[in-house]
C-alpha cells in the first residue's frame, strides 16, 4: 500500500525544499533549511506536532514500516534530550570549572587573611558562583580548643536580600570585583550585622556530638534536613540559624582542622542537593589552604614586626651605651676640674667671711670683702650645679607619688618664695596613678624651674597643677607674672646663654638635660600676650618614649 501517493501530509518533511513561512517552527537565521529536507527534518520536523500527528495516520494506515518509524521517531527524541541534557551539564561543569580556576587563582595570590575570607564567602553567596543565601565561617581557635563564629556574609531580611541582588546584577563584576567591593565596604557592616550570632557560634572542639564537630572529625561536608526535629543537631543551635536546612563545610589543610563554613537559603528556601553539597566540597580544599596560609603569614608578619622592633630597641640601646660612655668621661672630668676649683674656692669664701664679720660697716674695705664672699657664693652656686650635672647621668627611676614630688620641690622653694612675698599655689589632683622617674633628679628640676621663675622679681604668684593625661601625668606650672619674647625663650633653654648672672642660663637648661635623660619631656609655653607655661609629662609606666608622651 503506497501510503504517500494518497495522503496529504500536515508537516513539509515530504517535500524537499519549502518557502518562508510554509514551516511555523522556521524564522529568521533559519533560511538555510528552507532548501536541506535531511536538516530540516532532523532539526525541526522531528519535533513539530504535524509530524506527529502524520507517524499516527502513517500507523494507522496499516504500513508495514510506520511501527518501524515510531520506534525510531521515539528513540532518536530520547536520544536527542539526552544529548541536550548532557549539553547542559557539560555547560554547567565548564562554568563550574572556570569559576573554580579563578577562585584558586585569587586565594593562590592571596596573603591577606581577610581577602581570603572575603573571597571564599562571597563565592558561596554570589550568583555567579554558588548562589547560597547566607555563609557563617567558624575558625578554629587551637589555644582555647574552640570553634568561635569569626565572620558572616548574606542578607537578614528578604527587602535587603532584593537590594544586594539587584546591586550584583546591574555591576555585572567578577568573583574577585565582587570579593573586594565586599572586602572594602561591607566586610566590617556584615561583622556588625551579624555580631549577635557570631559571638553565640561557640562549639567546644571536644563536642563530639555536635554536627559540626563531627563534620570536622569525619572531614566530609554534611547535608542537615529538618534541622529542628533531628537528635544529632543541638535545637540552640537550630534556632541560632533560624532554618531547618543547611549545609556544613569543613575546613582541613593538611590534618589541621582550620575551621568550618556552614551555608544554607534563610530567604529563598530552595532545596539544598546532594549535588549542590558535591560542587561545594571541591571548593574548601583551596580555602582551608589559603586561609592557613594567610593565618601563617599573619602570625609570621607579627613575629618579623616584634623582632624589628627588638631590633630598633637593640640599636637605640647600643647608641645609648655608646652616649653614657662619653658623658661618663664627661662627667668624670667635669667632677674632678669642679672639685680641684671648689676646694680652694671654699677656703677664699671662707676667709673672706670671716674676714666680713670682723670688719666695722665704716670700713671702706667692707664693699670689697662683701663683692668677694658674693662672687664666691655664686661660684660655689655653679660648681654645685656641674657637680649635679655630674650625678644626674645615671638616673635611677622607679614609681613614685606625683602630688609627693611636687610638694618635695615647694617645700625647697618655701622660704625663697616667701622673701620675695611670691605665692606658690598647688593644686592636688586626687586617684593619680604613680609615675616612674628619679625622684631626687625630677624634684630638682622642678624646684630649679620655680626658682628660676621668681627670680627677680616680687608679689608674683605661681599655680601648680597635676592631670592625669594618657600614660602620663602632666606638672603644669603656669607663671603669669612674667612675659618672654621668643629670644629670652630660647635663651633660657640654653646653657650659659644668658649675661644677667653667671649660671643663670645653666639651671634650666640643666634640669630638660636631666629630664630627657629619663624619656621626661619638658614644654615651655610663652605666648605673646604675656605668662609662662611649664609642662612636664612624667611617665606612668616604664618604658615610654618621647614620642609617645609628646605626640599626646
Amino acid at each position: 500500500m503506497d501510503a504517500t501517493s494518497t495522503t496529504e501530509w500536515e508537516c513539509c518533511w515530504d517535500r524537499d525544499s519549502i518557502a518562508m513561512g510554509d514551516c511555523p517552527h522556521i524564522g529568521e537565521g533559519d533560511e538555510d533549511l528552507l532548501l536541506s529536507r535531511s536538516r530540516r527534518i532532523l532539526e525541526k520536523c522531528c519535533e513539530c506536532e504535524g509530524f506527529a500527528r502524520d507517524l499516527i495516520r502513517f500507523r494507522d494506515s496499516g504500513h508495514p514500516l510506520a511501527p518501524i518509524f515510531s520506534i525510531l521517531h521515539a528513540d532518536y527524541r530520547r536520544q536527542k534530550n539526552q544529548i541536550q541534557s548532557l549539553g547542559a551539564f557539560l555547560d554547567t561543569k565548564t562554568l563550574e570549572v572556570r569559576f573554580l580556576h579563578e577562585l584558586g587563582s585569587v586565594l593562590q595570590s592571596s596573603l591577606d587573611l581577610d581577602e581570603v575570607l572575603s573571597v571564599a564567602l562571597t563565592a558561596i553567596t554570589a550568583g555567579k558562583g554558588f548562589g547560597m543565601n547566607r555563609a557563617f565561617l567558624l575558625l578554629a581557635d587551637k589555644e582555647r580548643h574552640i570553634l568561635k563564629g569569626h565572620l558572616a556574609i548574606g542578607p537578614r531580611s528578604a527587602e535587603e536580600a532584593g537590594q544586594t541582588w539587584h546591586e550584583i546584577e546591574s555591576g555585572d563584576q567578577d568573583l574577585q570585583g565582587l570579593s573586594q567591593v565586599f572586602r572594602k565596604h561591607k566586610l566590617n557592616a556584615e561583622r556588625d550585622k551579624f555580631h549577635d550570632i557570631l559571638e553565640r557560634l561557640t562549639i567546644p572542639l571536644d563536642d563530639e556530638q555536635h554536627v559540626i564537630v563531627r563534620a570536622l572529625e569525619e572531614r566530609k561536608p554534611l547535608l542537615i534536613n529538618d534541622a529542628f526535629h533531628r537528635q544529632d543537631v543541638d535545637m540552640e543551635f537550630a534556632r541560632l540559624l533560624g532554618v531547618d536546612t543547611f549545609i556544613v563545610l569543613p575546613l582541613i589543610a593538611r590534618n589541621r582542622r582550620v575551621g568550618v563554613i556552614i551555608a544554607d537559603n534563610f530567604i529563598t528556601h530552595r532545596t539544598i542537593s546532594e549535588q549542590d553539597m558535591q560542587s561545594i566540597e571541591n571548593f574548601t580544599f583551596p580555602v582551608a589552604f589559603a586561609i592557613e596560609r594567610a593565618s601563617l603569614y599573619e602570625r609570621l608578619q607579627e613575629k618579623v614586626d616584634k623582632l624589628r622592633q627588638v631590633n630598633l630597641r637593640l640599636q637605640e640601646q647600643q647608641e645609648q651605651l655608646v652616649r653614657m660612655e662619653k658623658m661618663a668621661l664627661v662627667g668624670r672630668i667635669t667632677s674632678s676640674i669642679a672639685h680641684s676649683i671648689r676646694n680652694p674656692l671654699m677656703v677664699i669664701g671662707g676667709f673672706a667671711r670671716s674676714i666680713l664679720k670682723n670688719t666695722p660697716d665704716n670700713d671702706p674695705k667692707r664693699t670689697f670683702i662683701e663683692s668677694i664672699v658674693t662672687e664666691a657664693h655664686q661660684l660655689e652656686e655653679v660648681l654645685g650645679e656641674i657637680l649635679t650635672y655630674s650625678d644626674a647621668l645615671f638616673p635611677t627611676c622607679d614609681f613614685w607619688d606625683p602630688n609627693q614630688l611636687v610638694e618635695s620641690a615647694l617645700r625647697d622653694v618655701q622660704e625663697r618664695a616667701m622673701a620675695q612675698d611670691y605665692q606658690c599655689c598647688f593644686h592636688a589632683a586626687e586617684d593619680l596613678p604613680a609615675v616612674y622617674i628619679d625622684f631626687k633628679q625630677t624634684s630638682y628640676c622642678i624646684r630649679n624651674i620655680l626658682l628660676s621663675t621668681i627670680d627677680g622679681l616680687q608679689n608674683g604668684s605661681i599655680d601648680i597643677s597635676n592631670r592625669a593625661e594618657g600614660e602620663h601625668v602632666d606638672v603644669r606650672i603656669v607663671d603669669s607674672s612674667r612675659t618672654l619674647s621668643e629670644d629670652e625663650l630660647e635663651a633660657l633653654l640654653t646653657p650659659f646663654s644668658e649675661t644677667r648672672e653667671m649660671g643663670s642660663g645653666l639651671s634650666m637648661a640643666l634640669s630638660r638635660s636631666m629630664l630627657d635623660k629619663q624619656n621626661i619631656p619638658l614644654v615651655v609655653i610663652a605666648p605673646p600676650e604675656g605668662g609662662v607655661t611649664y609642662i612636664i609629662k612624667l611617665p606612668t609606666r616604664k618604658e615610654v618614649s618621647y614620642e609617645q608622651t609628646a605626640g599626646s
